[in-house]
């Protein structure tokens, strides 16, 4: 087996860039332009052929009046039209604002609204929301789609190959706006977070660092490419690295370990939803014969199965969120603790500075070792803002640290562990008591599939601990087993006083469990087991 090059050496096989994402793109091409670049629904597409549907696609915006800082939005499932808006894009100076391709007509109208998009890519399973959604916009926004034409409503490869001509390329800045993400906005309305090309690009050069990207790995998204995730860290780390994509329309269980096999990937990146869902598949779904070498997104409930059983030698799991990607990782090379989210990532150019963190209290103030705290976070690849929102943005600072939200703490050898949200605090009497650690706690109780714990009103003042538990197929148990379970691993004023079996938790579009949702069913109590009525209790 041939020995994996470093980072920096991966970065240095091609000549120095701009930081934009075309200036990239153009340094990996000239290598071998031949090269396999994405791979998407059976078909292939080389570098060269790539730089030329990103050269047309580009020429088509400027023919429509796109202009440098106008936003154009894509709703659509995982395509590779995605990576062509976005370089397009990119080339023009203007933003791509990816939109879930699952939100319904009200959650899609208020982020195309927010966002004062020019232009819509969708395809057909989302136009008709599409449609309803701009209806009441003062200036409507033209539609393309990125599959075939469909209701009199053009597909976008049709309109480039009518361009005759591609127009003169724009002048374009590092440090221009290329994507607008939203935040999931679980708990109000969602927020666009800005990044520049500039940030795009170190995300992807930092990548390579954190999984050890070849430029012949096979990159596999599976993850949902409205989601920075898959943008910040799959996408940008192929442009990085020059390796290879491979776009999966979504994420399928079934099929997982077929297509890997059948594309041959060798790098892919997973939440903790989907390895979950993957260890606990029936086994005559795996295949031997994949070639996954490195897995991101990794946690320690399911390491030991996809390093032992599934044989994939690299396993990497971090933190970051949509404000501040790729923040802390578990090294490939050096000690890994699985209950943690690593120390401090970086840049493979050792001379470049990257993530700061401190570890505060309420006050601000520095906690000592193995203290919990809020984590703040200063790194180069900060978003520029929310967009249209500067008063969210100046409450997300304090004095250029970013304020997470979250409460973590960190070892003396440097690893950072996250205990809970913020909000995710249950305070009970008088103690604060992690939701977080509850969910980790009974999520190891065999029969549980699924966990989330939040806080519900309590008779005399403060809160009371409710657990939401789905039990793994076939599987049974009583609410007395959980709080037997519960007796034993945790302190007295932990022990869940209500105990919910339910068939599905609320998730958000990225995977995340949407306990505020669960907070807000009035009925939860209700339906829930008291484990203070003992005759109701199993």
């Amino acid at each position: 087996m041939t020995p994996m090059k470093k980072p920096l050496e991966v970065l240095r096989l091609y000549a120095p860039h701009d930081s934009t994402l075309m200036g990239v793109f153009h340094s990996r091409a000239k290598v071998d332009p031949d090269r396999e670049f994405i791979f998407f629904n059976g078909q292939s597409w080389t570098w060269a052929q790539f730089a030329h549907r990103v050269e047309r696609t580009a020429s088509f915006f400027l023919s429509q009046g796109v202009a440098h800082g106008d936003r154009v939005a894509v709703m659509a499932r995982n395509c590779d039209g995605h990576v062509l808006a976005l370089l397009s894009l990119a080339s023009i100076g203007a933003i791509m604002v990816p939109v879930n391709p699952e939100f319904g007509v009200e959650e899609a109208k208020y982020v195309l609204t927010h966002s004062e998009v020019c232009a819509v890519l969708a395809s057909k399973d989302t136009l008709p929301v599409v449609r309803q959604a701009i209806q009441s916009l003062p200036m409507k926004p033209w539609i393309a789609l990125l599959d075939e034409a469909h209701e009199e409503v053009p597909a976008l490869e049709a309109l480039t190959q009518a361009i005759p001509t591609p127009l003169s390329p724009m002048k374009v800045s590092a440090e221009d706006t290329v994507l607008i993400v939203y935040t999931s906005g679980t708990t109000g309305f969602p927020k666009g977070a800005m990044h520049s090309q500039a940030n795009f690009v170190a995300g992807g050069e930092a990548f390579v660092q954190r999984v050890y990207l070849q430029n012949d790995d096979r990159v596999m998204v599976v993850l949902p490419m409205f989601h920075i995730n898959a943008n910040f860290y799959s996408l940008a780390g192929t442009l990085a690295s020059g390796a290879c994509l491979i776009i999966v329309p979504k994420f399928s269980a079934s099929t997982f370990w077929q297509v890997a096999a059948d594309t041959r990937a060798t790098q892919t990146n997973i939440i903790e939803a989907i390895g979950t869902i993957i260890k606990n598949r029936p086994r005559t779904e795996y295949r031997k014969d994949h070639r996954l070498r490195a897995v991101y997104g990794v946690r320690a409930n399911f390491a030991d199965t996809f390093r032992h059983e599934f044989g994939i030698p690299h396993l990497i799991g971090g933190y970051g969120m949509t404000e501040i990607p790729g923040v802390t990782c578990n090294p490939v090379e050096g000690v890994q603790k699985w209950s943690t989210m690593g120390p401090l990532g970086r840049h493979p150019d050792p001379d470049r500075a990257w993530a700061q963190c401190r570890v505060v209290d309420e006050n601000g103030g520095d906690v000592g070792v193995d203290c919990e705290g809020e984590l703040w976070v200063k790194t180069p690849i900060v978003m520029k803002g929310y967009f249209r929102d500067p008063e969210q943005t100046k409450a997300a600072f304090n004095e250029g640290w970013f304020m997470t939200g979250d409460v973590v703490k960190c070892d003396a050898e440097g690893y950072y562990t996250f205990v809970c949200r913020k909000k995710d605090i249950i305070r009970r009497r008088g103690e604060n008591i992690s939701g977080a650690e509850l969910d980790r706690v009974i999520g190891q109780f065999p029969p549980v599939l699924e966990v989330a714990t939040v806080a519900v009103p309590a008779d005399l003042g403060e809160d009371d601990i409710l657990v939401a538990i789905v039990l793994k197929p076939h599987q049974k148990a009583t609410a007395e087993q959980i709080a037997l379970w519960c007796r034993e691993h945790l302190a007295p004023q932990k022990i869940p006083r209500y105990i919910l079996f339910v068939d599905t938790l609320p998730y958000t579009p990225t995977g995340k469990i949407q306990k505020a949702v669960l907070k807000a069913d009035k009925g939860l109590k209700l339906r829930a087991i008291d484990l203070q009525m003992p005759s109701k209790a199993t």
